[in-house]
């Protein structure tokens, strides 16, 4: 009787817990399935919308955690260097939008607009407060998901299930660029640009929707080959026997197969050059991470990398030939990206340590705009995220806002390398990071907030499963 009534104990203690963080969590997949909705977020309703949505369920979270008296699945300690080094950066950019009236920092634009003007102007180090401002409620909003993701994915389970329905909402949104390719957006998305026979889904940009397709493809790559890894490794003999065993498992396996295909197809179909090439990276990374055992023999291994390059080049062989086109007719690079790279590290030279503010690219660029790019266009991203970041922040911030990614993408890799098991999260965690990190050298993907969103979600999912379950990360 003791025994039944500890356990019905421990049973009420644990019920409320979960009710909470289940709760929290189809909200926070609710939220990720809404954000690539609405143009990608690229749009002020979406903006708002997110601001209040992510950081409103962190803090319910915490708020949960001190009613229940209950301590962080991950504690901050386990992420002190990175969350100190964007800290630091979030402490900057709100320096940059201080007025320095009483300390000569502010950027010389400000003293030029008074003269103009022929009247005192408060100036700053940010050339456009408002711009600074709403860039760092994009970043509070993704750290925000970060963290969320971060306490709720210690569990495996839970972890897997994310970056599951993660899979599922990119082939809804594969389905549905396919669909729009032919049959033209919804009546909502008014504002989309034609397609011009590329998919773009509901982003305003298909090199941008290239990166969220991409994201999409290798998710449910990872859970591909996490299935057809344990069917081939347990087959023995000929070759002839892998191919069997590979078959046999797609039975269970075709839903897997079929949203791979769909995301790949639709990421073809963006003719984007960039997406391509960085998801073919993110792909590598996922076939050549993970810990494989001394058991395995080297062809099994080879035939799972043999046997997925395989279906991609197949893919690729009947879909890219919209990508292969596109690189016939333009080439590998663009000219005026490369005029817009050189002008922007102009720019950085300038202000190599205070920076013009976070986010302010589009006001800065016009006043080292010349004649190396063409007349028409307005250039309202460097379509390089990096140079943008050191543009705005400064060498010395924008050092630390990149390398607090790149300690946490590395430590998803070495989870992927350590883990005997569940290293599929970290694995997966990894691949994406390169994928969105390359991209990121030649385009602005990174800047949509529905793709800076799902890629902090994935990110807090696979650093919460690189160590494991047995170490105690708790505070």
């Amino acid at each position: 009787m003791a025994e039944i009534s500890a356990s019905a104990a421990v049973r009420e203690a644990v019920w409320p817990r979960e009710i909470v963080d289940r709760t929290i969590f189809w909200l926070f997949v609710a939220g990720l399935a809404w954000v690539p909705f609405w143009y990608g977020s690229n749009d002020w309703i979406a903006l708002g919308v997110n601001a209040i949505w992510f950081p409103g369920l962190t803090a319910l979270y915490e708020l949960s955690l001190l009613i229940r008296r209950k301590s962080h699945p991950v504690g901050i300690r386990h992420v002190a260097v990175p969350a100190t080094l964007v800290a630091g950066v979030i402490a900057w950019i709100i320096l940059q939008t201080l007025t320095w009236n009483w300390l000569d920092l502010a950027n010389p634009i400000w003293a030029l607009a008074a003269e103009a003007l022929g009247r005192p102007i408060t100036g700053s180090i940010s050339v456009n407060r408002d711009l600074t401002n709403l860039a760092l409620l994009r970043l509070i909003t993704a750290a925000s998901c970060f963290w969320l993701a971060l306490q709720l994915c210690r569990d495996g389970a839970r972890a897997r299930l994310l970056l599951g329905l993660l899979g599922v909402i990119g082939c809804g949104y594969a389905a549905y660029g396919l669909i729009a390719l032919k049959a033209g957006p919804l009546p909502w998305l008014v504002y989309l640009p034609p397609s011009r026979g590329f998919v773009s889904s509901t982003f305003i940009s298909r090199d941008c929707y290239a990166t969220y397709a991409g994201i999409g493809f290798l998710v449910t790559a990872g859970f591909v080959l996490r299935r057809y890894h344990h069917e081939i490794s347990e087959a023995t003999g000929s070759l002839r026997l892998l191919i069997a065993s590979f078959i046999e498992g797609s039975g269970g396996g075709a839903a897997l197969l079929a949203g791979a295909f769909l995301t790949l197809v639709a990421l073809c179909l963006t003719g984007s050059r960039g997406g391509l090439f960085a998801t073919g990276l993110g792909l590598l990374a996922l076939l050549m991470l993970g810990r494989w055992h001394e058991s395995d023999q080297g062809r099994e291994r080879l035939a799972v990398i043999v046997l997925a390059l395989f279906l991609v080049a197949a893919t690729l062989l009947v879909f890219g030939g919209i990508v292969g086109g596109k690189i016939e007719e333009a080439g590998l690079y663009d000219t005026n990206r490369m005029a817009v790279y050189l002008l922007t590290l102009r720019s950085i030279a300038d202000a190599p340590v205070l920076g013009y503010g976070y986010g302010t690219f589009a006001d800065v660029f016009p006043m080292y705009r010349d004649r190396s790019i063409e007349v028409l266009g307005i250039w309202a991203q460097a379509h390089d995220t990096y140079l943008e970041i050191f543009q705005g922040l400064g060498l010395v911030f924008g050092s630390m806002l990149i390398g607090s990614i790149v300690i946490l993408a590395v430590r998803c890799a070495g989870g992927a390398l350590r883990r005997r098991q569940n290293a599929t999260v970290p694995r997966i965690a990894a691949s994406v990071m390169i994928l969105v990190g390359v991209h990121a050298l030649v385009d602005f993907g990174l800047q949509m907030q529905a793709i800076a969103i799902t890629l902090t979600a994935i990110l807090g999912a696979g650093v919460a499963q690189s160590e494991r379950t047995r170490v105690a990360l708790e505070d």
